[in-house]
């Protein structure tokens, strides 16, 4: 009978060995990821992956039950490693401009890094059973909590005035769809701007945005 071991995504599998579960999951969403980039979700088959990861099918079931549980690790992993950047530069925020700039430099050029695999999220979501898709959007308020966490932390240095209690909310989700954005539309943006062109205009953008006191009406 599958097991459930906690904190493992709550994915069904055979094994007990927590460490071995997260090694394997790891290993198939490593071998999957690129074959759905390659040929999409719903032409990838599990067997495909198996090969993929060097283990056999049966072995792949004994961690996962289904092939949009492995869409579902896929779609973790990828948030796990934007997580975890933007975790990494939090504690250097001290000074508000500065601040500002180096967390939307790093988060900014992870989703350049990781353009395929956002646009893999976006574009398969749909595919995952409703408990996935509503952990995948969970993963992504998480992810804008960290910058409405770091944004507050700016904000009591006084040196960014338009951002206050009323705005880091939206100021927060404006920094996670910009950079999405180089993801969506860098059909357009990577022929016209390098990267870090890219990065230097959208925070002169957010820096122009919340470097002035906002009407407190609006």
């Amino acid at each position: 009978m599958l097991q459930r071991q906690p904190g493992i995504n709550d994915i069904p599998t055979q094994i007990k060995n927590s460490e071995l579960v997260t090694k394997r999951r790891r290993q198939i969403a490593d071998a999957a990821i690129k074959l759905f980039i390659k040929d999409g979700f719903h032409k990838t088959t599990t067997r495909q992956i198996a090969k993929a990861a060097e283990i056999s099918i049966g072995s792949l079931y004994e961690y996962i039950a289904s092939k949009e549980d492995i869409l579902y690790l896929v779609c973790d992993s990828i948030h796990s490693e934007v997580e975890r950047v933007v975790t990494n530069a939090m504690p250097k925020v001290k000074h508000g401009r500065q601040a500002l700039k180096e967390v939307l430099e790093k988060y900014f050029l992870v989703c350049h890094k990781m353009s395929d695999f956002i646009l893999l999220i976006y574009r398969e979501t749909k595919s995952l059973p409703p408990q996935w898709q509503k952990r995948v959007l969970e993963n992504e308020l998480r992810i804008t909590g960290l910058f409405v966490e770091i944004l507050a932390k700016i904000a009591e240095t006084g040196e960014l005035p338009g951002l206050n209690e009323r705005s880091i909310d939206l100021a927060a989700h404006n920094i996670t769809v910009l950079g999405h954005m180089w993801t969506f539309r860098r059909w357009y943006l990577g022929r016209h701007y390098t990267i870090e062109k890219y990065i230097a205009l959208q925070t002169e953008f957010m820096l122009g945005l919340y470097g002035q006191a906002q009407d407190q009406e609006l």
